[in-house]
């Protein structure tokens, strides 16, 4: 006998299309049903679970009563975009959720007409909604646009900038405040959801736009007190005095689990002619309808795979600790000899460490929220008042504080210490948020210090190292993962700024790596000698500024030199590079190879694998070498055929 199915009403649904004739009944059955569908995939690939749990209601009622794909719907960040990508034609492949070859974990352009923008980074939809509403409007459109924005990404003030400039324009926009944490607004109930449906309908739209054009002809006096009777009135119930201040019309809270409050509400303002920006502020709980997630103290924000009926995740077991968490040992080793020392992080406690750090020094710990701009320019400030602030940042988030590094930090060369979490391929987060690009973006800058640990107790002496510099700026990068398992000292000792180390000494080929690669450089020099080659290997450990003397030893002492780096290009090799050429070190016949990361955006994937596929392992630097001697028929074809 065939076992009769969970979900036979989603059975039935393939796109958003065939869900508008629903009845109320049956959404609210078909919400029951996505909701145990999306548990059931992500403890198959492990991803964001939390965040799409809180908006399965509100996934539904937005796709029943929006004509979506034609209707642009625009998901914050994508953490929750789960359900959204089940009910848009994509149910049969969300076992490939997160794996190499599968679905994004975030919204994607390529993947879907129903994703018409792609997310990863935070506190982008009402700038690119605004932008959408303004070209429908330029084209003579007649589609809706909808942003969903989490009260986490409002922190950032990206998001403030955009809804400053849509309350300015009278461009129709929706933007849903999905708040699943702060207390913006009182509890809701039958009174605030009456409330909602009231003020968004189009009776009191209009009555409200009658009065005010009424309140014009009235001495200003008079149209201002109108005006703040209604706004108060309103703002007291409601508690829209914010956004009505940026030009939002506001409307909620409203229960974002309760369908019957959600429709008619969504309905009203898909049917309201009035135009400029409307915000609906939309009450849920993260992790909403699944036990273990509402009993977990992030409520599944990001699991691994797990047991359905328990919850237990399948955490695999380490052989070493992560770099981030021997980040949080030495700089807690650190401040406790040092009581200037303080840590910032942006939104990333937990994911950075520092929520380590804050366990021993509550006083000196701070989280700014989704604010990068505003933790470089806070630690900047902390700087000129002669504390020692270390902001830790994942690689792809610094991106977005870029011009405050240059401005406020480098230029002013105030000590400011950063510390690149994340830095390299990323794995199932994909290409958002893949560190590529710190080691071309800081080394350009005049006076910075910026080092890469091999191992986790280089990790500890670029700490203390950092702590020391007291001058200028500095930066410390470390990627994602476990480290190597090597011992580790109880406190780190700083290096001398600017120079390297040598492992392995040999006379034919070196090979200068910087990071975490130097454990395939060592693994490619075994091979290199069992084919009668004499490899050097040396550990930069600095970018900037480049140890000269070790490279000028190395290009005139060999025949080969390989350079390796798990980051862009333009980074610590394009310096090498040029520190070559102008010392005149290219002209006497010695072969330099450069590995970097591809010039591409490499999509998610287990990192091993993006390592492998980028052609940054051992086999690929014995390939190169063996290329570069002219004795390329002892390569690997394939791997020579990729390194092309």
């Amino acid at each position: 006998m065939a076992q009769k199915s969970k979900t036979p009403l989603l059975d039935k649904v393939r796109k958003p299309a065939d869900i508008r004739g629903f009845s109320i009944k049956q959404l609210k059955q078909l919400a029951k049903e996505l909701r145990t569908d999306t548990v059931r995939s992500v403890s198959i690939t492990g991803g964001h679970l939390g965040a799409s749990l809180g908006v399965v209601e509100l996934t539904v009622a937005i796709h029943h009563v929006f004509n979506t794909p034609k209707d642009r719907l625009i998901w914050d960040v994508g953490h929750q975009c789960y359900p959204h990508k089940i009910l848009t034609e994509r149910r049969e492949l969300m076992n490939t959720l997160r794996q190499g070859g599968g679905l994004a974990g975030f919204t994607n352009r390529r993947e879907s007409e129903y994703d018409p923008f792609g997310t990863g980074h935070s506190s982008t939809s009402i700038s690119s909604g605004l932008g959408m509403a303004v070209a429908r409007d330029l084209g003579g459109g007649d589609n809706h646009v909808i942003c969903v924005i989490g009260d986490g990404a409002m922190t950032a003030g990206m998001a403030y900038e955009a809804m400053n400039n849509a309350g300015s324009m009278d461009s129709k926009l929706i933007v849903i405040l999905n708040d699943n944490d702060m207390s913006i607004a009182p509890p809701v109930g039958a009174l605030s959801a009456y409330l909602s449906r009231l003020i968004s309908s189009k009776p009191f739209r209009s009555a409200r736009h009658f009065a005010k054009e009424v309140a014009k002809k009235f001495p200003r006096k008079i149209e201002e007190a109108v005006a703040k009777v209604d706004e108060y009135a309103r703002g007291m119930v409601t508690g829209g005095t914010l956004f009505e201040e940026l030009g939002f019309y506001y409307v909620g809270p409203v229960d974002g689990h309760n369908l019957e409050h959600l429709l008619p509400v969504l309905k009203n303002l898909r049917d309201d002619k009035e135009s400029g920006p409307v915000l609906l502020h939309c009450v849920t709980k993260k992790g909403h309808g699944y036990k273990p997630a509402e009993e977990s103290a992030d409520k599944y924000h990001g699991v691994s795979k797990f047991d359905v009926i328990t919850g237990k995740q399948e955490k695999p077991k380490s052989n070493a600790p992560s770099f981030t968490s021997v980040f949080a040992k030495g700089l807690i080793a650190e401040a406790e000899v040092d009581d200037k020392i303080v840590a910032i992080t942006a939104a990333m406690p937990g994911g950075t460490g520092v929520d380590k750090f804050a366990e021993r020094f509550p006083e000196r710990s701070f989280d700014v929220g989704i604010a990068e701009q505003h933790a470089v320019t806070f630690a900047a400030g902390l700087a000129c008042e002669g504390y020692k602030p270390f902001a830790v940042i994942y690689s792809t988030f610094l991106q977005r504080a870029y011009d405050q590094v240059v401005h406020d930090v480098a230029i002013q060369s105030l000590p400011v210490r950063f510390a690149i979490d994340r830095a390299g391929y990323v794995g199932a987060d994909g290409c958002t948020h893949c560190g590529a690009f710190d080691l071309p973006y800081l080394c350009t800058l005049p006076g910075f210090v910026v080092m890469a640990s091999a191992d986790e107790a280089e990790l500890m002496h670029m700490i203390a190292t950092a702590a020391a510099i007291d001058d200028r700026p500095s930066a410390i990068r470390y990627p994602r993962g476990e480290g190597v398992g090597v011992e580790l000292p109880s406190r780190g000792q700083a290096l001398e700024i600017g120079k390297g180390r040598v492992l392995r000494e040999g006379s034919t080929v070196a090979i200068l790596s910087l990071g975490t690669r130097l454990g395939e450089a060592l693994k490619a020099a075994e091979e290199l000698a069992a084919m009668g080659l004499s490899p050097t290997v040396a550990d930069a450990r600095f970018a900037k500024p480049l140890d000269e003397d070790l490279i000028r030893r190395l290009a005139t002492g060999h025949e080969v030199l390989l350079t390796i780096e798990e980051g862009s290009a333009g980074g610590f090799s394009a310096h090498v590079l040029q520190f070559l050429a102008n010392e005149g070190l290219l002209e006497n016949g010695l072969k330099v190879r450069v590995m970097t990361m591809p010039d591409e955006f490499v999509d998610h994937n287990k990192p091993d694998t993006q390592y492998e596929m980028a052609g940054l392992k051992a086999p690929h630097m014995v390939a190169n070498v063996l290329a570069a001697l002219g004795r390329a028929d002892e390569a690997d074809p394939a791997i020579l055929a990729q390194l092309a």
